[in-house]
């Protein structure tokens, strides 16, 4: 990735369409359009999926929660799109099954039916049946979960995937059909003639040259940060995106030991809490708690950790403490101000919205992961008719995704993500001595992967490779600290840096890492 060259050529003609964001709604618009054929560049401010993105509960599913709640629509919607996500990525998207435990003589029936309800949603997409467990079955499926009182228990099916890497996969897919897409980019202001927006001005993060850009139309696809930008356009407007932070903690494999998942229908705050195996280790979570200020760096709360390691324990034989905690991270959800009335940032429907400004601003909010693509197709339907394009048919409900692989083993193989790269970024061992073998045997992590994600995916720090090219930071804090030296060497070497860089990269890391855990 020769980055200097791809900046130079940013303002060299005018682009198609400009979006600005690079999380999945905002690299779900750029593998859209640009598989549509329209010259198309993504802008990001920081990295890709850097925010909401990376933090998610790694679950592609339809949303069990919101059929409660009655937001039929938006179950369908997901459902569909929880299968098209299959189809199109089988090496970053798997199947997980999911138990919910039953602790009361009603709640079998009740779940089950509603269950019933969710798989016949699914239709042709669906991933399988649900069925009522017996006790016996229900112990044999969660060996660790709290066995007093339980009467058994409903398992159904849905998706789980690896967000942050899922985000470079658009990326590149982007790339294979055509589009730049550019990180540490951050547009600064928006460039207008009689009122009208004809594209954005942009600081380069690292040098600090700013670009003016031209092109034919904008999306802001910024999530959370979507009013900042909209400021640029039309000063004072009210807020359109409510903030809700949702935390995670990660613990050991240990805490559920097999390959279910349990999703608590009911805490006691009203949402669902899940825990579910995710690369060798088990990902609880989550909490919707009002926040009123945004950060890229969000910090999960002392009474939000409290919450979801007191609620899992009420479920679990073995109470998880803070000292069991690996990992914690939090993340902040965009979601769509409902008007009128007040609700609960739980109460929000997750469904997005597409708004466009007199001066032709084109805005995408809400919405979440599984449903990033249909959300680009709407986007880029309006900017088609917004710019005055040539129309062009929507094909990524067929589209597969860079790597594209069907022969993988997601349980056993920690590298199947890479897809058809694979074999490539294996191949770079032999190279040189500096590149063999494990940085981190523990979390399964080669040298190799450093080489490849600072030459095929845009990785310019140590932050970048240990949170989002690999998921060390997610997974094990600690353990990416003690890496995290190596890495900066290993990069430094690849992008030409300096003693000075290598130490400045270390700190910053440190500086980021000691909100991931727990000091003892």
């Amino acid at each position: 990735m020769e980055r200097t060259k791809s900046i130079k050529k940013l303002s060299k003609h005018p682009w198609d369409i400009l979006v600005i964001g690079g999380g999945a709604t905002g690299l779900g618009c750029a593998v859209d359009s640009a598989s549509r054929g329209f010259k198309t560049l993504l802008l990001e401010q920081v990295d890709f999926s850097k925010g909401t993105s990376s933090r998610s509960t790694k679950l592609v599913h339809g949303g069990v929660r919101y059929l409660q709640q009655g937001d039929v629509s938006l179950v369908f919607e997901a459902l569909k799109e929880r299968g098209l996500m299959f189809k199109n990525a089988p090496h970053l998207v798997t199947n997980q099954s999911f138990v919910i435990p039953t602790y009361d003589w009603w709640g079998g029936p009740f779940y089950t039916v509603g269950l019933k309800v969710y798989d016949l949603m699914a239709g042709k997409l669906g991933l399988g049946p649900s069925k009522h467990l017996s006790r016996e079955e229900a112990i044999e499926a969660l060996p660790t979960v709290e066995q007093e009182g339980l009467k058994g228990g409903v398992i159904y099916q849905d998706g789980q995937f690896d967000d942050a890497r899922m985000a470079i996969t658009l990326a590149q897919t982007a790339v294979d059909y055509g589009a730049t897409v550019m990180n540490y980019c951050k547009v600064t202001g928006l460039l207008k003639e009689d009122e009208l927006i004809t594209g954005v001005v942009v600081v380069d993060q690292e040098t600090g040259e700013e670009i003016r850009i031209k092109s034919k139309v904008v999306i802001n696809a910024t999530g959370v940060f979507a009013d900042e930008v909209v400021q640029m356009d039309e000063p004072g407007k009210p807020e359109m995106i409510t903030t809700s932070q949702g935390i995670h903690l990660i613990l050991n494999k240990d805490f559920l030991p097999n390959k279910y998942a349990i999703m608590v229908p009911q805490t006691s705050d009203g949402r669902v809490l899940f825990a579910v195996p995710w690369h060798n280790h088990v990902v609880v979570g989550t909490t919707d708690t009002l926040l009123e200020s945004r950060s890229l760096e969000p910090v999960a709360l002392d009474s939000e950790v409290e919450f979801v390691l007191k609620t899992a324990g009420q479920y679990l034989v073995k109470q998880p403490e803070r000292k069991d905690v690996l990992s914690v991270f939090a993340g902040l959800r965009p979601l769509a101000r409902p008007e009128g009335e007040k609700k609960a940032t739980r109460e929000i429907s997750r469904g997005h919205k597409i708004m466009i400004s007199i001066s032709g601003l084109i805005t995408i909010i809400g919405g979440k992961w599984t449903t990033y693509r249909k959300m680009a197709e709407d986007t880029i339907d309006k900017a088609i008719m917004l710019g005055g394009l040539s129309e062009r048919e929507c094909i990524t409900q067929h589209l597969p995704v860079h790597g594209y692989r069907m022969d993988i083993d997601a349980y056993n193989d920690p590298m199947t993500h890479y897809g058809l790269d694979k074999e490539k970024v294996l191949a770079i061992a032999d190279e040189e001595k500096r590149w063999k073998g494990w940085l981190s045997e523990k979390l399964q992590i080669q040298k190799s992967q450093v080489a490849w994600a600072v030459r095929y995916e845009w990785a310019r720090t140590v932050e970048d490779v240990l949170a989002r090219r690999t998921r060390a930071l997610f997974l094990d804090a600690r353990e990416s600290l003690r890496i995290a030296p190596e890495v900066a060497a290993l990069m430094s070497r690849e992008l030409d840096m300096n003693r000075r860089w290598v130490k400045q990269q270390i700190e910053k890391y440190n500086a980021i890492a000691k909100n991931y855990y727990f000091e003892d």
